[in-house]
C-alpha cells in the first residue's frame, strides 16, 4: 500500500504553503486513485491567532489540489487541544466549496496538547465506516497528517503504533516548538519521508516541494501567463504565487501587500507598535527610552539636566519630572518640599486582581507587595484600618475594614488569601467597594468623623466590564482612588479609575518582579494627614474659625494653670506658718 501512497500523498502535502501563498491551478488537476485523508490539527493555546489562520489556509489550499469526490479523495478534519473535536467527518462533504466553508469558520480550542488522544480518536472514530471511511476490504489507503507546534502532554508512541498496525499511514509535521522525538514516535517509516520539522508557519511549504517532481512534470511558470506580482512557484500540473518577505498575498492570489504585523495584537508594546518587513517593532513616545526587553518604555532622566529643586528625590517622567519624599514624609503644596508624616486616620480598601492572567506565582508577589504597603501604615482601630477585596469574574471580601487591629494580623490574613483565577470584572469590584466595603457595617468609620477613605485598585489587564460608572461614583462618594497597573494593564483605564491628578494617583510597572519600586510613590500618596485624632474635624489650621478656637483653648489652659499656681502658693504659705509656730 505504501507504494501506492508514494504517488498520492505528495499531491496533498504540496498544500503545506504559508498563508501568504495559495495554490493556483492551470488546466486539469493531477488525478490520483481513491484516498481517505484525515487532517489532525493542533489548536492548543500555544498556536497564536495568525498561525491558526495559516493552518486554515493550509487546509483550503490542499482541497484545491485534490481530486475530491465520493469515489476519489474523501477528506475529514479534526482539531484537538485538551479535547478532540470533529470539524467534519470523511463522509460529510463531497463538494470542495462546502469543505472550505467549514474550514474558514473553524475556531481554535486553545487549551492543552493531547496529541495521543487525537490519534486514538482518528483511529477509532474518524477512520470508521460510520464516519465515511471506506471498508477495509476496499483496500483504499488511509492517511493521517498530524500538524503540531508543541510537545504532547500525553503518550503518543503506543497509540501511534496501534494506528499504523491498522493500516493508517501517519505523516508528522512539526512547526517551531514541536518535539522531534514525539514526531518520530508518531510517524510511519521510513521516517525521513514521514517526519517534517520547520522553523515557523511561513516556512511550511519547504518540505512539500520535494514531492513535486513525482507528479505532472509541466512547468507552468515558464509560460509567462501566471500574473504573479512577486514570485511564481511551479509545481507539476499547477503553480502558486508567493510574495516576498514582509508581504502577504491578496484575495486575488496574485497581488501582494505589506504585512501589518501590529494588527495581530500580540506585540505587547507599552507605547506604539511599528510594522516592518522583519516583524513588529516597539517604539516609545517622546521623552521615553525603549528598555532591553524591546517592549517596555522608561522615562528619560530629566532630573540630571534641570534645576528641579526637590528637597529629597527627583524622578523623571517623560517630558517632566516630580519630587518624592522619604518614608512617612509628605509632599507639600509646592511640589518640592517634604514634611514628616506622623500617625493619623485613614480607611484603606485594597482591590486586588485575582484573574487568570495574573498566574499563581505572580499573585504571591502581589500579596507580598500588599504587605509592604501595610508596613508603612499605622494600623490600629483608632489609626489606619485596612480591608482587602479580591476580584476576577466575581468579587470576594477577604477581610473587611473592622476585622483586624494590628499590622501583623493584616499581613497574616493577606498571606492566607487564596487565588481566585478566571476573568477580570474590575467594574463589578468598584461597585462592591462603593456599596459595601466602606459601609459602617464593614468597619468604616462614620462620615461625621471625616476620616479619609482611600481605595487602591491593583490590576494587570483590561477589565471585561465597564469601570467608568462606578469609578466616578467612588469619587463622588469622597473616596480617593489610586490605580496600580502591571504588565498589560491599560493606561487609559487606570486613569479613569484614579482620582485627579492622575500623575499622583496612577502607578505602573512592566513586570510583577519589579513593581516594588512603586512603593515609594504610594507611601507619599496614601500617608494620612498628620496629627489627626479621633473626633477631630479635618479643617485647615489657617481658617479663621480654627484660629479663634485655638486661641480660646490656649487662654483656657493658661487660666487653669494660674488657678493651680495660686492654690500651690497658698499651701506653701500654710506650711511656712506651721514651721514658724513650731519654732
Amino acid at each position: 500500500m505504501r507504494g501506492r501512497l508514494c504517488s498520492q500523498l505528495p499531491m496533498f502535502l504540496l498544500l503545506l504553503q504559508p498563508w501568504e501563498t495559495q495554490l493556483q491551478f492551470a488546466g486539469p488537476r493531477c488525478r490520483t486513485g481513491p484516498l481517505d485523508l484525515v487532517f489532525v490539527i493542533d489548536s492548543s493555546r500555544s498556536v497564536r491567532p495568525f498561525e491558526f489562520q495559516t493552518m486554515r489556509q493550509f487546509l483550503v489550499s490542499l482541497l484545491r489540489s485534490l481530486d475530491v469526490g465520493p469515489n476519489a479523495t474523501r477528506v475529514g478534519v479534526i482539531q484537538y487541544s485538551s479535547q478532540v473535536q470533529s470539524v467534519f467527518p470523511l463522509g460529510t462533504f463531497s463538494r470542495r466549496e462546502d469543505m472550505e466553508r467549514a474550514i474558514r469558520t473553524l475556531v481554535p480550542l486553545a487549551q492543552g496538547t493531547m496529541t495521543g488522544l487525537a490519534i486514538q480518536y482518528a483511529m477509532n472514530v474518524a477512520f470508521s465506516v460510520a464516519e465515511g471511511a471506506r471498508p477495509p476490504e476496499a483496500r483504499v489507503p488511509r492517511v493521517a497528517v498530524i500538524v503540531t507546534d508543541g510537545r504532547p502532554q500525553d503518550r503518543v508512541a503506543e497509540v501511534a503504533a496501534q494506528a499504523r498496525a491498522r493500516g493508517i499511514e501517519i505523516y508528522a509535521v512539526g512547526v517551531q516548538r514541536a518535539d522531534v522525538a514525539s514526531l518520530r514516535a508518531m510517524a510511519s517509516p521510513p521516517l525521513d519521508e514521514h517526519v517534517f520539522l520547520v522553523e515557523s508557519f511561513d516556512r511550511i511549504q519547504e518540505f512539500g516541494l520535494q514531492f513535486q517532481r513525482r507528479l505532472c512534470p509541466l512547468d507552468l511558470c515558464t509560460e509567462g501567463t501566471h500574473g504573479c506580482e512577486h514570485h511564481c512557484v511551479s509545481s507539476p500540473g499547477f503553480y502558486f504565487c508567493r510574495c516576498r518577505a514582509g508581504f502577504v498575498l491578496q484575495q486575488d492570489q496574485r497581488s501582494c501587500r505589506a504585512v501589518d504585523h501590529c494588527s495581530f495584537g500580540n506585540h505587547s508594546c507599552q507605547h506604539e507598535c511599528v510594522s516592518t518587513f522583519g516583524g513588529p517593532r516597539c517604539r516609545c513616545r517622546g521623552g521615553y527610552n525603549l528598555l532591553p526587553d524591546g517592549r517596555s518604555c522608561q522615562a528619560q532622566d530629566l532630573c540630571n539636566g534641570v534645576d528641579h529643586g526637590c528637597e529629597f528625590q527627583c524622578v523623571s517622567e517623560g517630558f517632566s519630572y516630580r519630587c518624592l519624599c522619604p518614608e512617612r514624609w509628605q509632599l507639600q503644596a509646592d511640589g518640592k518640599s517634604c514634611s514628616r508624616c506622623q500617625e493619623g486616620h485613614v480607611d484603606l480598601v485594597l482591590l486586588v486582581d485575582g484573574s487568570k492572567s495574573v498566574r499563581p506565582q505572580n499573585f504571591e508577589l502581589v500579596k507580598r507587595f500588599v504587605n509592604q504597603i501595610v508596613d508603612f501604615l499605622d494600623v490600629s482601630p483608632e489609626g489606619t484600618r485596612v480591608g482587602l477585596v479580591q476580584f476576577s469574574s466575581r468579587v470576594r471580601t477577604e477581610f473587611p475594614l473592622g476585622r483586624y487591629g494590628t499590622a501583623a494580623e493584616v499581613k497574616q490574613a493577606v498571606l492566607a488569601v487564596e487565588y481566585m483565577e478566571r476573568g477580570t470584572m474590575t467594574g463589578l469590584a468598584l461597585r462592591h467597594m462603593v456599596e459595601h466595603s466602606f459601609s459602617e457595617a464593614q468597619g468604616a468609620r462614620p462620615r461625621a468623623l471625616n476620616v479619609p477613605r482611600v481605595g487602591l485598585v491593583f490590576t494587570d489587564g483590561r477589565s471585561q466590564d465597564d469601570v467608568s460608572v462606578w469609578a466616578a461614583r467612588a469619587k463622588e462618594e469622597g473616596i480617593v482612588m489610586y490605580a496600580v497597573g502591571v504588565g498589560k494593564a491599560v493606561e487609559d483605564e487606570l486613569r479613569e479609575i484614579a482620582s485627579e491628578p492622575a500623575e499622583l494617583h496612577v502607578s505602573y510597572s512592566p513586570d510583577f518582579s519589579t513593581m516594588t519600586h512603586l512603593l515609594e510613590n504610594l507611601k507619599g500618596s496614601i500617608c494620612p494627614e498628620e496629627g489627626i485624632s479621633a473626633g477631630t474635624e479635618l479643617r485647615s489650621p489657617c481658617e479663621c474659625e480654627s484660629l479663634v478656637e485655638f486661641q480660646g483653648r490656649t487662654l483656657g489652659a493658661l487660666e487653669s494653670l494660674s488657678q493651680n499656681l495660686a492654690q500651690l502658693t497658698a499651701r506653701l504659705e500654710d506650711v511656712e506658718n506651721q514651721l514658724a509656730t513650731q519654732k
